[in-house]
């Protein structure tokens, strides 16, 4: 069953959804608060997020950016509002999609399939014989499986997902961790170390490919070094 995040500030628009969504197959999360977003990403790994433009405390295209800096999951906007601005605003801060309300029940779940569709073709990565695979949560070099920790496993499939991207570490502890973690760079510095001996256990050239960079955080690179 695809879990999916519902953001909105009116409990009854959140019912609403969830009185579509449930029916048609999906679980779903409920939040009223924006800047609870990353935390239940994180924690509850959700596989999109709907969410509404007008809230209270930040703004819709505020939380979609805020998304955008630790993770791809698909973004659909919904909201009252129907200018053609907004609706680029919303595509440009990251939202794959965008419905105005009042919207049809059948049009709601055709663009979540749609989106579920592209997304989920892709669900593991290889890269240099190293397969990440989030439906398995498995990791696997050369036929030897990986134990990664599921913290491991998530900061390693990020660095995947998003090779020459410089992480700094309190990015990493948002997308792995959530907002309101009590944690610190160390434990980000913990783990990568973690991650890289495991690697090198496996005999994989880590230090080719997860990368410090001093005074900025960690990156995967794809070039040699």
């Amino acid at each position: 069953m695809k879990k999916i995040l519902l953001i909105d500030d009116e409990q009854l628009m959140l019912n609403l959804l969830e009185l579509y969504l449930v029916p048609a197959g999906y679980s779903c999360v409920k939040c009223t608060d924006g800047n609870e977003a990353a935390d239940l990403i994180a924690s509850e790994n959700p596989a999109l997020v709907i969410l509404d433009i007008m809230m209270p405390d930040k703004s819709g295209f505020d939380i979609c950016r805020e998304i955008r800096l630790f993770s791809d999951i698909p973004i659909i906007m919904v909201t009252a509002r129907d200018h053609k601005a907004d609706i680029v605003k919303g595509l440009r801060a990251g939202a794959d999609d965008y419905l105005t309300k009042p919207f049809d029940e059948s049009e709601l779940l055709a663009r979540i399939e749609a989106i579920l569709r592209r997304t989920r073709n892709n669900p593991a990565i290889e890269f240099r014989g190293l397969k990440w695979d989030e439906n398995k949560q498995e990791a696997v070099y050369r036929e030897k499986t990986i134990p990664f920790t599921p913290k491991e496993f998530r900061l390693a499939g990020l660095f995947l997902q998003n090779r020459n991207r410089v992480f700094d570490r309190d990015h990493l502890i948002t997308a792995v961790w959530g907002y309101e973690a009590d944690t610190d760079g160390r434990t980000v510095d913990s783990h990568v170390r973690h991650i890289r001996d495991k690697l090198r256990k496996t005999g994989f050239p880590v230090e080719e490919h997860l990368q410090t960079v001093w005074g900025a955080g960690y990156k995967w690179t794809d070039e040699k070094k």
